[in-house]
């Protein structure tokens, strides 16, 4: 089953995520662009809320949002209570992301990280699967409800 991909951010995300869109569906994933649709200043929680919203609904299997440092879009996708966004500057921290802490957003950093990195961390992100077992139990008291 192809797997729906939900991306979006600011201004200093455009570039890597047309780039990650045009990527990410070549691989065969569904991509909704949530936007902006330029890199004219926006701010960041007109996209990324209905970006999480649709998550938390199953619209979507998982998300990846980028803006300049890749802490406010994070910040904002983690006031939904459905969402797990991990800020990932590495492949570790994106594969650890999932196996342990199931996180359903992936987070990046534009302005701190190449975009070849930032397309290796989502490819990590998008195929690796979260372990389970110890980790459930810990995963299950992050939301406050």
């Amino acid at each position: 089953m192809t797997k729906k991909i939900a991306i979006g951010g600011d201004h200093a995300g455009f570039e890597y995520k047309a780039k990650m869109i045009s990527k990410l569906e070549s691989l065969g994933y569904e991509v909704k662009d949530f936007g902006p649709f330029s890199d004219a200043s926006v701010d960041y929680p007109d996209y990324v809320h209905p970006l999480s919203l649709a998550l938390e609904a199953g619209e979507y299997d998982l998300g990846i949002v980028i803006c300049g440092s890749g802490n406010g879009v994070a910040i904002t996708a983690n006031k939904h209570q459905g969402i797990r966004a991990a800020l990932c500057w590495n492949e570790e921290l994106a594969a650890l992301s999932r196996q342990h802490n199931n996180a359903n957003v992936l987070a990046l950093p534009a302005r701190f990280i190449s975009y070849e990195l930032a397309e290796k961390l989502a490819e990590t992100f998008l195929t690796t699967e979260f372990e389970g077992g110890r980790h459930q139990n810990r995963v299950s008291k992050i939301a406050c409800s």
